[in-house]
């Protein structure tokens, strides 16, 4: 039943994803840590920042991980797990893809027509949401601390997402923006 269930959800996850891997964040923390109980936020959060340190989109990385952790913790072997991971991985984009090749010639060959414009110009707006929103879900407690805990941490957090923030709006060299932010994160924390 629980591989049933990881190909129903990843399937769903993979099917309504408009953005990348940032915008499916939400949908994908919603029905891993809320729903199901498979993941705990600690653990996502680990998730996400080890796929960015890892080659592959971060929606595949996550139901890669998803589904391994979740057999595991249902009890299933390692074998098993493994099983679950691909099943997972496989199922946030078997859809997608078979959607996109029914629809790119279509896309190709309309693609300076007004509604396909209007279209896009639509879910623009819809992207930068769904990627605002897994924003707003990633300042929790584990990334950023707490400010009944230790305010001298939060402010500190607060302080160096504020300034990575207004750094990049300047586009600046974002792997320099990192490791100085690391650098400043190792000396404070």
């Amino acid at each position: 039943m629980l591989f049933l269930k990881l190909f129903l959800i990843f399937t769903k996850i993979g099917t309504f994803n408009f953005g990348g891997g940032y915008a499916m964040l939400s949908l994908i923390h919603n029905e891993t840590v809320v729903k199901n109980h498979w993941l705990t936020n600690a653990e996502f959060t680990d998730i996400v920042a080890i796929s960015q340190s890892t080659p592959g989109p971060i929606g595949i990385n996550c139901a890669t991980y998803v589904g391994y952790t979740a057999c595991l913790h249902d009890g299933y072997p390692t074998w098993a797990a493994c099983l679950g991971s691909v099943l997972a991985s496989l199922s946030i984009m078997w859809l997608p893809f078979i959607i996109m090749i029914l629809i790119s010639r279509y896309l190709i060959t309309h693609k300076d027509s007004k509604i396909v414009k209007d279209i896009f110009a639509g879910l623009r707006p819809a992207i930068i949401g769904l990627i605002a929103a897994a924003a707003v879900l990633l300042m929790n407690k584990e990334n950023f601390g707490s400010p009944t805990d230790n305010p001298f941490v939060f402010g500190a957090s607060i302080v160096l997402f504020l300034a990575a923030f207004y750094f990049t709006k300047f586009r600046k060299n974002p792997i320099l923006l990192l490791f100085i932010c690391g650098i400043i994160g190792m000396v404070i924390f």
